[in-house]
């Protein structure tokens, strides 16, 4: 475990080259260039974690947190200011709650997110990861929106070795949902996942969908406990925010699946996620395997984006 844990930690610092690019080269220079810390160097602070996707608002917090520190402890030197920055992001970061509650009972969990962000690839890799932990899991196909979705979860519930539950395509989403519950209960699996769609352009729509794949639920599985988590592409930056909130509008979001962080300069987006709107990131993806799907850690995260290996802490 620790072995997998260190594999990722790689594949998560190698993944967020570009962001680290993006914003730590930034900081080097920073914390080289200046002789004092005066308000010029605050100012190219903020831009620095501005460009970097960080969030406008999580900036402020961190620079605000940043600012009262230097005074507390009368730093002067801007190097000496390097580890104070790091603490400080990584506890805007801090959420209240960022339990895994469906690892360890009965549980059912939405997924949803626009198309192209990798939901569907995100449904399977979850299965797969649950699977692993020795968990029976079902999947439900309930995105009949789209006509690739069923095959392509299909494959994945293949390949992750699990059983799913569809519908024809147009199918209403919520008797997929009830059919995929009634399958759940008679096997009495361990975990239900479904996959839904997420189509924001109309958000009146989703939200009943979503009303009535609620009310299913808690109609006809009480006793599950329900996580409801959206995919968000990690690529997007600002946007991935936007539409977290939108959804955090139409459903009550437990949690965040960030993908795509391998390929993007905008990995910052993470750090404006919790702290902004207070929903834990839950998985990231930094890759296409299946183990390229792992829990997210903040202080791991951090870490990496400023290339700390573990062992030098």
């Amino acid at each position: 475990m620790a072995e997998e844990k260190k594999g990722f930690f790689k594949r998560l610092v190698s993944g967020l080259t570009k962001t680290r690019d993006n914003i730590v080269a930034g900081f080097d220079s920073l914390f080289t260039g200046y002789s004092t810390i005066d308000d010029d160097f605050y100012e190219e602070l903020e831009e620095i974690l501005i460009m970097g996707d960080i969030g406008i608002n999580a900036t402020t917090a961190i620079l605000d947190k940043l600012k009262d520190q230097v005074e507390i402890r009368n730093i002067r030197d801007p190097k000496e200011c390097k580890q104070l920055l790091i603490d400080t992001i990584k506890e805007q970061m801090t959420v209240d709650s960022t339990e895994y509650e469906f690892e360890n009972r009965k549980s059912v969990i939405l997924v949803i997110g626009v198309n192209g962000v990798g939901k569907t690839t995100s449904v399977g890799k979850l299965a797969g990861k649950l699977k692993d932990q020795g968990k029976k899991v079902i999947l439900g196909a309930a995105d009949t929106f789209r006509a690739a979705a069923g095959e392509q979860l299909t494959q994945w519930a293949n390949r992750a070795g699990v059983e799913i539950i569809g519908g024809q395509d147009g199918a209403d989403p919520a008797s997929v949902v009830y059919d995929a519950v009634a399958a759940a209960k008679a096997r009495n699996a361990d975990v239900l996942i479904c996959d839904t769609a997420g189509r924001l352009h109309n958000k009146k729509n989703l939200m009943e969908e979503l009303r009535k794949i609620y009310r299913i639920l808690e109609k006809e599985y009480p006793e599950a406990y329900l996580e409801t988590l959206v995919v968000l592409d990690g690529t997007t930056g600002q946007n991935a925010l936007v539409q977290a909130r939108q959804f955090a509008e139409v459903a009550n979001v437990t949690g965040i699946i960030l993908t795509k962080l391998d390929g993007t300069a905008k990995g910052g987006i993470a750090v404006a996620i919790q702290s902004e709107l207070d929903i834990p990131v839950k998985y990231i993806g930094v890759g296409e395997s299946i183990d390229d799907l792992q829990k997210f850690d903040a202080n791991s995260f951090v870490d990496a984006l400023f290339d700390i290996r573990p062992d030098e802490n």
